[in-house]
Parts: C-alpha cells; sequence; structure tokens
C-alpha cells in the first residue's frame, strides 16, 4: 500500500510511461474479471431449480421476508422495483436573495469597520 514512506520517485520520462502503461494492464484485468463475475451471475440467476429460475426463488424469499417482518427485505423490494421516495431538500430562499444578503452583510461589516 502506498503511503509517503514507500513511494518511489519517477527518475525519466520512460520510466513514468512504463509504470502509466502496467497500472493501465492491471486496471484492464481487473475490469475483466468483475465482468466475467457479473457474467457469472446472470447466468447462474437464470438456471432453473425445481422449475423456477434462481432469481425467481430469492425475489420470493425476499418477498416472505418482508412478510415477516424484514424491514430491509422491504425496502430492498421497493427501492428495487423504482419506488423509492425523493430525497430533496427545500430552499425556502433564492440563491439571488441570499447573495444579497450576504452582500449586504459583508458591506455593513465594511463600513462598520472604518
Amino acid at each position: 500500500m502506498a503511503n509517503e514512506s514507500n513511494l518511489k520517485p519517477v527518475r525519466t520520462k520512460n520510466e513514468a510511461r512504463e509504470r502509466g502503461r502496467n497500472g493501465g494492464l492491471k486496471s484492464g484485468e481487473v475490469r475483466a474479471k468483475r465482468k466475467t463475475l457479473k457474467d457469472e451471475l446472470l447466468a447462474l440467476l437464470s438456471t432453473k431449480v425445481d422449475g423456477k429460475t434462481m432469481q425467481e426463488n430469492i425475489s420470493l424469499s425476499l418477498i416472505q421476508e418482508a412478510m415477516s417482518g424484514d424491514t430491509k427485505a422491504f425496502l430492498a423490494i421497493r427501492d428495487t422495483i423504482g419506488e423509492k421516495p425523493k430525497e430533496e431538500i427545500e430552499l425556502s430562499q433564492s440563491t439571488a436573495e441570499v447573495t444579497d444578503e450576504i452582500d449586504k452583510y459583508i458591506k455593513e461589516k465594511m463600513v462598520n469597520n472604518d
């Protein structure tokens, strides 16, 4: 893990280029592994067990948990189907009004300090 004590400064442009190249290659490998995991999970979710897909079985289990009182299961269902309430902050004043008030305050302070 990098920290100030174990960083090695770059001595040449070629060394910087090589380090950047190696970092890019490693990043590509990691992205490919993640994509593979995603593909594997999607494939497994579509496999059938007892006439139902794994995805159907998981969905039914989640619904049963929510029905038994598990609020986290309910929230997961609600959010997944797109009914999560919007989290908005309502401003009572416009930005222009606030800016005007700040300018007025600063001018008063400048006049009082003179």
